[in-house]
């Protein structure tokens, strides 16, 4: 018997590389039972999928912890701002440190080059050579330390990770200069070399700072999703018999009545039974206009109320809330990985072995290199010291660790402000690809509320009567066209049928019996199949969407519904059509109504008629029309429910959301507004942010493979090769911060 796998997520500090990020993963594979492991370095948190019969939450978390990373698995109680206050204080630590080694080095620097300017230039042991040793010797106990004890552990288990090289590259720096000058001191050396003591201080400085100004950045990218997260409020005033109390909002429960005072923000999902008022939706949705929000409405857990006083009854509370399954989306994209970066990956969990290697085969050519050309020993071995730390010192694995998950978070953090929802990366992958871009009609050019325009009766059949007649049949379906009539009878007053037979033929229409009576209500093509002929009168609207009627034989008559269209999809369509992409109408509506919504937004490809079990296939028509040399890449923008089949035959579905519950919309993308404006948007984002991770991956490489050989040929000093490791992954998420500014609309 099978277990379903079930999927845990666990904090993590302490990972400062992507040699971290490779012993973490590999320490969680290791235990039985885990199917999946995925550790983010720039979020500190590994998503893990486990079968729970073979290992526990807790037993990764421990073995996360031995593997020398402070652990614990996030669930529902676990605060958010406890884990944030965690980076925060792994941020001030490395601040303390690089002041710390700052003001232990920079004085010395300083003196240095005033005595040099000033004509200084005794040879041999000077004052300046002790005070360098003194403050090198504290740098290394107190600012050294955490370097040291982490390389250790790392090396107790049998692996390493960046600190090992920072350790290695003070200790080559420190621990020559500390030999060379005793050797000096007893004679044992006749010149005295240049000492390294202010270059390991500074070596400990710099890396310091730059990990502080990573950490800041890596805030800075991930300030989104933290936003979203702290737009709930943490208390909610509870309604119950007309007493108000305010409570935790996590002691609400369903079906709790809540009252939303003006000003205030809503604290969970729910209805309105009583009161009307504008909500600012901008923050989940991306649309800066309030909606009027009234009785029998929903409303959104984190939006603001404005300028009336709303009562709720509750519908969703804690991970089922719009709020809490958005942030679940964005963890989720935010957590994923494209192949390129797994390759990365494997490189890292290499890399800190690699480059020890390349630093021990640098001291051997150095070494060759003194005996060949005969150099004074004093001279040959301060070269070797010298190549050796700035190999160690240069090499930064940080920077491939980062180079996704930085731009990932970003690009995906900025899309969930814009009601932008990314599942993952393969959805940013595929709309970066996407050349033709296929629309659904109703709900996604138009408003999706058709309403009755005209009623055509025949057969002396009044309007009112029709009408019933339609409504009563339709009264059970969800189909947009049903309830609008439905809503028409309703407005008119005419009270409904209960029919003594229902059957529902998806996309065509309805049979029913009415007093024992056989009615047909559905298309013109619903009705043909079942033997009747309508036939468009003169003066009947030829775009509008027709529902026939028919009984006994006879066509009783249509009713005409029109729907509006989106006061943004023209300009949506222009703008598609300017970023070089094709687009097409696909609707089951029939040939005259879909090219007259066509012609108004400016499509020329019309796909009309087609059932819903039909759009799949003309998904898969339309992406084996050759473009170019490849096949086209298509992206079906449409309902997330009702248009489920061809979302999923797309290379990119784009599920126009509702807002109310996106775990169930389907498409790599999901607009929580459920505007168009949305899909442009989309793509723009998904191309910058895969060019940003193109560029980031491309500056890890080339950084490493450039500067590592070019330290080994000792042309770099161990001050520059510090600044520029400390600076490198700083870069990295300096470039993905970038999206923020990219121009979208």
């Amino acid at each position: 018997m099978s277990t379903v796998a079930t999927e845990c997520v666990l904090n993590v500090q302490g990972m400062d590389c992507a040699s971290c990020v490779a012993h973490v993963e590999k320490a969680i594979r290791k235990l039985p039972g885990v199917s999946k492991v995925s550790v983010n370095l720039a979020l500190g948190r590994a998503n893990v999928e486990f079968d729970p019969a073979s290992v526990e939450p807790t037993r990764i978390a421990s073995a996360v912890t031995d593997a020398g990373y402070a652990a614990a698995v996030k669930d529902a109680t676990t605060s958010e701002q406890a884990h944030e206050d965690a980076h925060a204080a792994h941020a001030r630590k490395w601040l303390v440190r690089g002041i710390t080694a700052g003001v232990l080095w920079l004085p010395v620097e300083i003196l240095h080059w005033v005595t040099q300017a000033f004509g200084d230039h005794a040879h041999g042991v000077t004052w300046m050579t002790w005070l360098s040793l003194a403050t090198s010797t504290l740098a290394i106990l107190f600012v050294g330390g955490g370097f040291y004890r982490s390389a250790f552990n790392a090396a107790r288990r049998g692996t390493s990770n960046m600190d090992t090289l920072i350790a290695m590259g003070a200790s080559v720096a420190y621990g020559y200069s500390l030999v060379a000058l005793i050797g000096y001191l007893t004679k044992s050396w006749s010149v005295l070399p240049h000492l390294y003591f202010t270059e390991g201080t500074a070596l400990l400085a710099l890396v310091s700072i730059g990990h502080w100004l990573e950490a800041l950045a890596r805030t800075r990218a991930g300030s989104a999703i933290r936003d979203l997260m702290h737009l709930t409020p943490a208390t909610a005033i509870k309604v119950t018999n007309l007493q108000q109390n305010e409570v935790p909002v996590g002691e609400i429960q369903v079906n709790d009545r809540v009252l939303v005072r003006p000003g205030d923000r809503v604290p969970i999902d729910g209805v309105v039974i009583a009161g009307r008022s504008s909500v600012d939706e901008s923050m989940l949705t991306g649309e800066s206009v309030p909606v009027t929000r009234q009785t029998g409405d929903p409303v959104i857990g984190g939006t603001l109320n404005q300028d009336g006083a709303l009562t709720i009854r509750v519908t969703r509370i804690g991970s089922e809330t719009a709020l809490a399954q958005i942030v679940k989306l964005v963890e989720t994209a935010q957590n994923s990985k494209p192949a390129v970066q797994k390759l990365a990956d494997r490189i890292a969990a290499v890399f800190v072995p690699v480059v020890l290697g390349i630093a021990l085969l640098t001291g051997i050519g150095w070494y060759a290199h003194g005996v060949a050309t005969g150099l004074a020993q004093a001279e040959m071995w301060a070269n070797i010291a010298k190549a050796v730390c700035s190999v160690l010192i240069i090499a930064c694995p940080c920077a491939l660790g980062l180079a996704v998950p930085a731009a990932l978070m970003v690009g995906t953090g900025r899309g969930a402000k814009l009601g932008i929802l990314y599942r993952d990366i393969n959805a940013l992958q595929s709309a970066e690809r996407i050349d033709t871009v296929v629309l659904d009609k109703t709900g996604t050019l138009t408003r999706g509320r058709p309403v009755v325009g005209k009623i055509v009766s025949f057969d002396s059949v009044t309007e009112n009567d029709l009408l019933q007649l339609a409504a009563s049949a339709e009264q059970f379906s969800s189909h947009p066209l049903a309830k609008a009539i439905v809503n028409a009878a309703k407005t008119r007053g005419i009270s409904l049928i209960e029919p003594d037979e229902f059957q529902n033929e998806p996309g065509l229409g309805i049979r029913a019996k009415l007093n024992g009576q056989p009615l047909f209500v559905g298309s013109e093509e619903f009705l043909r199949s079942e033997g009747f002929e309508p036939a468009t009168e003169p003066g009947m609207n030829t775009h509008a969407t027709k529902v026939w009627i028919a009984r006994e034989q006879t066509v009783l008559g249509a009713i005409e519904l029109t729907d509006e269209l989106k006061p943004d999809s023209a300009d949506v369509i222009r703008e598609l059509h300017a970023m070089g992409l094709k687009t097409v109408l696909l609707t089951g509506d029939h040939e005259s109504a879909a090219r007259e919504i066509a012609k108004q937004v400016g499509i020329d490809d019309v796909r009309a008629g087609i059932k819903p079990d039909g759009k799949a296939q003309a998904i898969r028509d339309l992406q084996q029309s050759a473009n170019g040399d490849r096949k086209s890449a298509i992206a079906m923008v449409g309902d997330g429910i009702n248009d489920a089949p061809a979302l999923a035959q797309a290379d990119l579905g784009i599920a126009i959301g509702s807002g109310s519950d996106i775990a169930k919309e389907t498409g790599g993308i999901v607009l929580v507004s459920g505007s168009l404006t949305g899909v442009p948007m989309a793509i723009k984002l998904s191309r910058a942010t895969m060019r940003t991770i193109r560029m980031n991956l491309f500056f890890a490489f080339f950084y490493n493979i450039i500067a590592i050989p070019i330290a080994s040929f000792g042309l770099l000093s161990p001050i520059i090769c510090a600044a520029a490791m400390a600076l490198s992954d700083v870069t990295v998420i300096g470039n993905a911060l970038r999206l923020k500014r990219t121009k979208l609309k």
